[in-house]
């Protein structure tokens, strides 16, 4: 079946756009699988290498939470964590977390205890939100910069920008292949007994198709965390007011959330007797009535985290941590002198777009659904080489011989036959997806120059 001529232009560019990026910037997407396929089961590994601190001996008995955190302090020779976070269930371990300026940007310095005795059972620094020990660490920092820096940050920005756009075309190039096809289920399984360079397509085709909805959202999530295209993200979530909401922790003003609206003011409960005349100095507060106090409030989830104040004039934050379904992050901020709420959060009254933010990224990271989220994952990177190979492979079978220079794949310039309205309209997109992905817009830049040399030096030849 032929394609229709309305759209017969739509091939040999989706064509030429799949063959630049497999050619020019699957090595950048490799290097993105490989340590994605390792990030995945970092976990796992994490809970295995780090047994001796990450649990315990089981047992119902606890000491005090203000008591486990006394025996950290002096064994930490610090007197205020910037967290804590208490263990989860008998035989896990507490952890309380400390500022350390020798250690990294979002690094800390995590003490780990066994709540039953208050035995130290290790000392390690920790990273990020999800606290992820060095090992973890070290992978997540090559999956995004390579160790490299924020100069490293490029490589990753440069596959996610390109990641749709290659699932994308691919998909296009799908749809007129499988029209042609006169079994329909040779598009969606790879065919036996081909040899060569059908075989390879074949299996890159099938296999590209299933995976063009998991590329499509590795690409989405991974862009919010690049470095100019995720600055264009939070632009926009901010423009659109699809952040996510946080608890004020002001004891000198109203409750508000961090953007300076009043959406959670119905929430928050000033704290009796309040008075604005504050102490100039931190009293001695117990985490056990500040925990409680949440508790009576919206934190209802083992898993969580309660962070101190570091000046008087400031609440304290309890904030759940549990990521993976059911997620719960509801948050409260504590008046420390009270041990009262004057402010809450609370994830079921996240707008629809800062939950799907949540989500997003906890399924980007594996964490969502646990181990079943980080198979998918994994098997998801180890197929995404699988496809590079695959495109290497048939580059290499049909690679340029003789006279030719880019083999039998179109230069852009021979797209004579595209409308003129949609020439407008591809450059207007081109234009404004390069502006919201710049590192795309740029290398498209590249590409379409060097086409266009290409052309020019082949007819002059």
């Amino acid at each position: 079946m032929r394609t229709s001529a309305s759209v017969a232009w739509l091939y040999p560019l989706a064509r030429r756009l799949h063959f630049y990026a497999g050619i020019l910037v699957a090595p950048f997407i490799a290097v993105a699988a490989a340590s994605g396929a390792l990030y995945a089961l970092a976990p796992q590994i994490e809970k295995i290498a780090y047994s001796h601190v990450l649990t315990a001996e089981v047992t119902e008995t606890r000491l005090n939470l203000d008591d486990q955190v006394a025996v950290s302090n002096a064994y930490a020779g610090q007197e205020l964590p910037v967290a804590v976070r208490p263990a989860v269930a008998p035989g896990t371990t507490t952890r309380v977390m400390y500022a350390d300026e020798t250690l990294g940007e979002s690094t800390t310095r995590a003490v780990f205890l066994d709540p039953a005795t208050g035995q130290i059972l290790g000392d390690y620094p920790v990273y990020g939100s999800s606290g992820s020990l060095p090992f973890r660490t070290w992978v997540s920092g090559l999956h995004r910069n390579l160790h490299l820096g924020e100069g490293g940050r490029l490589y990753s920005e440069l596959a996610a920008s390109w990641l749709w756009a290659i699932a994308v075309s691919g998909l296009v190039l799908w749809a007129v292949r499988a029209r042609r096809l006169s079994r329909k289920k040779d598009a969606f399984l790879p065919r036996r007994g081909l040899r060569g360079y059908l075989r390879a397509l074949s299996r890159h085709s099938a296999v590209g198709f299933w995976l063009a909805a998991g590329l499509l959202f590795l690409s989405a999530t991974g862009l919010t965390w690049s470095q100019y295209a995720g600055a264009n993200v939070s632009e926009l979530r901010a423009a659109l007011s699809w952040t996510t909401p946080a608890v004020s922790t002001s004891l000198t003003g109203s409750a508000t959330d961090s953007s300076g609206s009043a959406d959670h003011a119905d929430h928050a409960s000033p704290a009796a007797g309040h008075s604005t005349d504050l102490p100039n100095a931190l009293p001695v507060i117990s985490y056990a009535k500040v925990l409680s106090a949440a508790r009576a409030v919206n934190i209802d989830s083992v898993n969580l985290e309660i962070r101190p104040s570091q000046d008087p004039n400031t609440a304290w934050v309890v904030q759940e941590t549990q990521r993976f379904y059911p997620t719960q992050v509801d948050s409260v901020a504590i008046d420390p002198y009270a041990y009262t709420a004057i402010d809450r959060t609370d994830f079921a009254a996240y707008p629809l777009a800062a939950k799907l933010t949540r989500w997003g990224i906890d399924l980007h990271m594996g964490t969502h659904f646990g181990l079943a989220n980080q198979l998918a994952l994994f098997v998801l990177a180890l197929a995404t080489l699988a496809l590079c190979a695959w495109g290497y492979l048939m580059w290499w079978q049909r690679r340029p011989r003789g006279t030719q220079t880019w083999g039998s794949v179109p230069p852009l310039t021979s797209l004579a036959q595209v409308p003129l309205p949609a020439w407008v309209l591809l450059v207007i997109a081109a234009v404004a997806v390069g502006v919201f992905l710049p590192l795309l817009g740029a290398s498209l830049l590249v590409f379409t120059i060097c086409d266009l040399l290409i052309y020019t030096l082949r007819r002059k030849a």
